[in-house]
C-alpha cells in the first residue's frame, strides 16, 4: 500500500455555470451597474465624512443590488424558482428609492462636512436610477395574464 495522496479523484460532476453577458449589456443591466456605482461613490463620500449610519445604509443597498445583479447574470433566477424575482426586484427598487431619498434629504439638510453633501447628492442620482428601474420592472411584471399577451405579441 502506497500512501500517495497526490492523486485524488472526485466523482462529483461539475455543473457549468451559465453567465448571461447579454444581461450586462441590456438597459436593465446597465441600470444595475449604474446603481452599484452611485452607491459605491456615496459610500466613499460618507466614509470620508465619517458618518456610520449613512455608511451602513449605502453599503446595504450596494450589497442588495450586487446580489440581484449576480442573480440575473448567473441565471440563478431560472434555478431558484421559489420567488418571483422580477417582483422582488421591483419591491427592492421602490424601497431603495424611498430609503435613499430620505437618507439623502437628511444628509443634504444637516451636512457639516463636504463628504456628507456629496454623498447626499449622489444619493439623489441613485434614487432617480432606482425609480427608472422600478418603472421598467412595473411595465414588465404582469399579474394573471399569459406571457404572450403581456409582451404585446398575440398568437
Amino acid at each position: 500500500m502506497t500512501g500517495d495522496c497526490s492523486k485524488t479523484t472526485s466523482n462529483i460532476p461539475s455543473l457549468p455555470m451559465e453567465v448571461d453577458t447579454a444581461f450586462l449589456r441590456s438597459l436593465r443591466g446597465v441600470l444595475k451597474l449604474a446603481e452599484m456605482g452611485t452607491m459605491f461613490v456615496a459610500f466613499v463620500c460618507f466614509a470620508v465624512a465619517s458618518r456610520p449610519k449613512y455608511i451602513a445604509a449605502t453599503c446595504m443597498e450596494f450589497v442588495i443590488t450586487f446580489s440581484l445583479l449576480l442573480l440575473y447574470t448567473l441565471k440563478l433566477n431560472k434555478k431558484l424558482t421559489l420567488f418571483f424575482w422580477p417582483l422582488v426586484d421591483l419591491f427592492n427598487s421602490l424601497f431603495a428609492a424611498v430609503f435613499i431619498l430620505i437618507l439623502s434629504l437628511i444628509a443634504v439638510s444637516t451636512y457639516t462636512v463636504t463628504g456628507t453633501l456629496g454623498g447626499g447628492i449622489v444619493g439623489f442620482i441613485a434614487t432617480g436610477l432606482w425609480c427608472v428601474d422600478g418603472c421598467m420592472l412595473f411595465k414588465r411584471v404582469t399579474f394573471n395574464q399569459p406571457r404572450t399577451a403581456a409582451t404585446g405579441t398575440v398568437k
